[in-house]
């Protein structure tokens, strides 16, 4: 088997002759380490500062250069998700009115905007809003009611993706993106969004008609050719479990997910699944909505490979789940004990893929991320 058939037959719960493996994100400190030179893939700050700068084009070039040498270099990830250059601004791209440098940390728009650079935190934040309105608007279900087509993306935005579909699309799996997840839809953020939700249920399903029009139009040109699955995420749950009742996410959330899920498997057959969190009250609706394999099976979340396995094992293709805590503060012995421990329990699943809890985030130990592919490799 190659890369692509082992992920394909692992989500279908068939067979493999090794057990796959695949990152949901990698972070720029560690690609820039394993190519041997910094980068702008998820490098957030040096990213958007080049933007401003008018440098889109040669940023994705040096991205494209970058993100192939990286899974060229790290030739046993079978799983590819380009979760981390994804979307892009269409070439030639300007930013209107770019933030001046007001110092090494400091940037200002003309209308008093003010962010926040932070390369050791691999952040850029919007500090001052100048342009937030001092109340938020009324909802009503009429603010959600226009139902105009979306406008068609440049087809260069896409062109990165493209670039790497060209690259490994033969043998490994590519997991491309939708237009969009509609699920729990938090109005006007997160403690107004919930208030909206129990006070103005109605308001929440009209916005949430109105999304997954436009994403259903926009799947056409955001789902790939010669991609093999889509991703689709949101995260709606904290460690102890979803953020809403299960009968609120039923009555709310699941319609609009299932008819999202039905949409991209137009394109595509199989859908993977990312949500951070405790989900297991939730999982049953997830696997009615049309998921095929689950992503994000978050330490200390009372979740776990050997719940999912027993539960729905049967049904459901588990990635995971290295504790991303153990990857930026534990040993090379910590990591490598638990590529043993998740590959023994992923043994419990009919489809099992192999990756770390979360992602390879920023701050990861460069020699936790070799051991646990030297172990990997060892014992797939």
């Amino acid at each position: 088997m190659n890369s692509k058939e082992r992920v394909k037959a692992a989500i279908e719960r068939k067979a493999v002759d090794k057990i796959p493996l695949g990152f949901y994100v990698v972070d720029h400190d560690t690609i820039a380490k394993v190519i041997g030179r910094p980068t702008y893939v998820r490098n957030k700050p040096a990213q958007q500062i080049a933007f401003w700068e008018g440098r889109r084009d040669e940023v994705i070039e040096s991205m494209k250069e970058d993100i192939t040498d990286f899974y060229k270099k790290i030739d046993c990830v079978d799983l590819l998700t380009f979760k981390e250059i994804y979307p892009i601004p269409p070439r030639g791209y300007k930013t209107e009115d770019p933030p001046r440098k007001v110092d090494d940390t400091t940037y200002e728009d003309e209308k008093g905007n003010v962010y926040k650079v932070s390369f050791e935190s691999n952040r850029i934040a919007l500090v001052h809003d100048a342009e937030r309105p001092k109340e938020l608007p009324t909802y009503s279900e009429e603010m959600f009611a226009d139902r105009t087509l979306p406008d068609e993306p440049d087809p260069t935005c896409f062109e990165l993706l493209d670039h790497l579909i060209e690259t490994f699309g033969q043998d490994r799996y590519i997991a491309t993106h939708s237009a969009g997840t509609t699920a729990v839809t938090l109005l006007g953020g997160m403690e107004r969004g919930f208030m909206t939700m129990a006070l103005q249920p109605e308001v929440i399903k009209a916005c949430n008609r109105q999304k997954v029009f436009q994403q259903n139009y926009l799947d056409q040109f955001y789902i790939r050719a010669g991609a093999d699955g889509v991703l689709m995420e949101q995260d709606f749950a904290g460690t102890k479990g979803p953020f809403i009742s299960p009968d609120m996410f039923r009555e709310l959330a699941f319609p609009f997910l299932r008819q999202r899920i039905e949409n991209a498997k137009k394109y595509l057959s199989r859908v993977i699944f990312h949500c951070c969190g405790n989900t297991l009250l939730l999982m049953d609706m997830l696997l009615e909505a049309g998921i095929d394999a689950y992503e994000s099976i978050q330490t200390g979340a009372e979740i776990s490979i050997d719940i999912l396995a027993e539960r729905y094992g049967n049904r459901l293709c588990i990635w995971g789940a290295i504790p991303l805590e153990v990857l930026i503060s534990g040993t090379p012995e910590d990591t490598r004990k638990a590529v043993r421990e998740n590959i023994e329990s992923g043994k419990k699943a009919p489809g099992f893929i192999l990756g770390p809890s979360h992602s390879i985030a920023f701050g990861t130990k460069y020699d936790n991320f070799m051991a646990m592919l030297d172990e990997f490799n060892k014992l797939r």
